[in-house]
């Protein structure tokens, strides 16, 4: 997805507290283009294969139950140094740890209902977008 893409989920728990909107705010206000959209629910085998990175993990069931659990809206995202710029626009993982005027900071309950997923490196946004997305779903 080179420098300029990554790729980003607004989790079950923001979509179902109506977080959508202001999160898709925020990040077009930090600059951000949506070059990709969808509002879908992972299967509990599609979330599995998601993180298959995590299987090993002790979450991985936890991550897996809670990400199949209502829907997501999926989304790649473009601007110049995306990954890093998004990382920094979404927070710490811990909402209590993440500065004030990110995305987890606002909308985030927990360290698992964290309101958005963003990939770690421009190799993960590529493999993330195409996870989700066609060719011809990306404008």
């Amino acid at each position: 997805m080179a420098e300029n893409k990554t790729f980003t989920m607004i989790k079950p728990d923001a979509v179902q507290d109506n977080h959508i909107g202001g999160i898709i705010q925020m990040m077009e206000e930090g600059g951000f283009r949506v070059v990709a959209l969808k509002k879908t629910r992972l299967t509990p085998e599609r979330a599995g294969k998601f993180y298959e990175v995590h299987k090993e993990r002790p979450f991985y069931n936890d991550l897996v139950r809670y990400m199949s659990s209502g829907p997501i809206v999926a989304m790649i995202l473009e601007k110049e140094n995306a990954v890093a710029d998004f990382r920094k626009l979404i927070g710490a993982t811990n909402p209590a740890q993440a500065e004030e005027g990110t995305i987890r900071k606002k909308y985030a309950k927990s360290v698992e209902a964290n309101a958005v997923h963003g990939s770690d490196s421009d190799e993960n946004a590529q493999i993330e977008g195409d996870f989700f997305f066609g060719e011809d779903e990306r404008f």
